[in-house]
Order: structure tokens, then sequence, then C-alpha cells
């Protein structure tokens, strides 16, 4: 099996299909080996687990998650990789490479094609590009039980902020409304080629039972939480009513308070439970 993470062999393999890396694609390759052998260990993988990788690049954590898992489905966008994989992947008969767009896929209905009967999870080095969009589609596709990937250090410390913090945003509230959130351990820029400006993390986010609070509509509290945030530096009441234009500011001022929750407060110094209150308060008033 190649040394997926050694420069010399990087570099040759390349040169070999004339692959030039993409910085619209936000290309970066591991070169230091304990890296995806850590990110799979942390996956916590066996044979009767399916592995979606998203971005493998020249395939050195693939190679590492095929070792250790049952079935591995590598999603890849850019189509000038694929004599590169088959190369380097030549050996790892468990695993198939599709190549397209991730954020266009049927991610429930690929889990149940590739790994039927298996216990269906995520894997991988996202590209820094599209780590949002991907990270919201893996979530709401609540097909997989852990989702562990890196991605840069500030993302994963806005995934795992509290409340009350700089980094608390409308992305923190989603993930923590999906799943619970660890951020693992940090890996740094000169752990790559080309060398990234940034220092990435590796996350896991593992999907909880059963949501973290109640309410009547889950759309509604997200476009709650959307307009709480849209605006962070105005008040709660501001921000809503810039939120919800159809609906007098007077009314929304009387359902965050019915809530429990004082409308000259900011969005940000909200939890979970209170949005799922204000919402389902402000559902009140619309229904009326």
């Amino acid at each position: 099996m190649m040394e997926l993470t050694d420069y010399d062999t990087i570099r040759d393999v390349l040169a070999r299909h004339g692959f030039h890396f993409s910085k619209s694609l936000g290309q970066n390759f591991l070169t230091a080996a304990w890296v995806p052998e850590r990110i799979a260990e942390e996956a916590g993988l066996d044979e009767d687990t399916g592995v979606l990788e998203i971005g493998p690049g020249i395939g050195c954590l693939t190679a590492e998650l095929s070792r250790r898992a049952g079935k591995v489905l590598a999603v890849e966008l850019d189509r000038k990789l694929m004599p590169v994989l088959e190369e380097t992947l030549s050996g790892c008969g468990n695993t198939e490479v599709l190549f397209g767009d991730v954020l266009k896929q049927d991610l429930p209905a690929l889990a149940r094609e590739y790994f039927p009967g298996m216990r269906a999870v995520v894997c991988a080095n996202l590209p820094y590009n599209v780590t949002g969009p991907v990270l919201t589609r893996l979530l709401e596709a609540e097909c997989f039980e852990t989702v562990t990937v890196m991605v840069q250090r500030e993302v994963a410390r806005r995934i795992c902020a509290d409340p009350g913090t700089p980094e608390y945003s409308a992305f923190t509230v989603l993930c923590a409304w999906h799943c619970r959130r660890e951020i693992l351990f940090d890996v740094g820029p000169e752990c790559f080629v080309p060398r990234p400006r940034v220092t990435s993390s590796v996350i896991r986010l593992t999907r909880l039972a059963e949501r973290p609070a109640r309410v009547t509509d889950e759309a509604l509290f997200f476009r709650v939480v959307r307009a709480a945030f849209g605006q962070r530096r105005k008040t709660l009441e501001n921000a809503l009513a810039a939120g919800f234009p159809e609906l007098p500011k007077a009314a929304l001022a009387d359902a965050v308070r019915q809530s429990g929750t004082c409308p000259g407060i900011r969005g940000e110094m909200l939890g979970i439970n209170d949005f799922a209150q204000i919402s389902d308060c402000i559902r009140g008033v619309l229904h009326r």
C-alpha cells in the first residue's frame, strides 16, 4: 500500500496523472500520517459500519477508513482525481468512489443503497469552502449516527459555542438541535500541502435520539433563530421585527414577554429552550 501522506509520493502520483491543485475546490492534501489515522480511530468504525467520505483527495483518509469499516463510499467532485484514486485505492476492495456533488445527492438514499443493514456514519476532511452547506445537509438527512470531520478551527468553535460567546450563531443552534458536539483535536497548517493559512480542528457530531426542546413548528423555530442572529447587534425585539415584517412590533414584544424573555436582550444570549418558547408564543400570534 502506498504511503499517501508522504510528500514525495503525493508529488509523484499527481505528476503521473497530470493533476494540479484547485484553490476553488479547497484542495489541501494531508502530509502527516498520524492525522488520518487518528480521524479514523475517533470515528469508532468496525465491520458493521458504512462510511460516507466527502472529498477523498488522494485517498489517505479513505485508505484508513477502508482498513477499519465494512464499507466506504467516497464522494468526490473533481473528476480529474479519477485516475489518481483508481491507482491509490486499488487495494481497497470495500471502497467505492462516486464522482459528483455531494450537495446534489439524496443522502438517505445513498445510505440505504450502499450501507444496507449497517450503521451509517460520515468521516471526512471537508473542503473548507463548503463546510457549512455540507454539514447542514448531513445533519438534516438524519441518517448518520455520527459525523467526524475536519473543519477550520474557527468553524469548529462556532459549532461548539455556548450562548453569550462571540462564536455563538444560528449555525450553532442548528447543530445543537441535531447532535452532541465535541472538538477532538487540532491539526496545524504544516500537516498539509498546499499549506493552508488556518489551523484545522477535528470534530465529532453525534446524532441526538430526540430533540433538545419541544416546539410546535420546527420551521418557525428556525425562522426565529435566523431572525435573532440576522442583526445580532440589535435587541431581540428589533431583530424579530426585521425577521417578521408581517407582525406588529408590539405584538412580537408581547410574545417574547409571554415566553418569559426580555425583549431588550440580544438573541446571542438565548439558548435552545428560550428560542423554543419564543417560537411557540409567536406561533400563537400568527394564528390569531
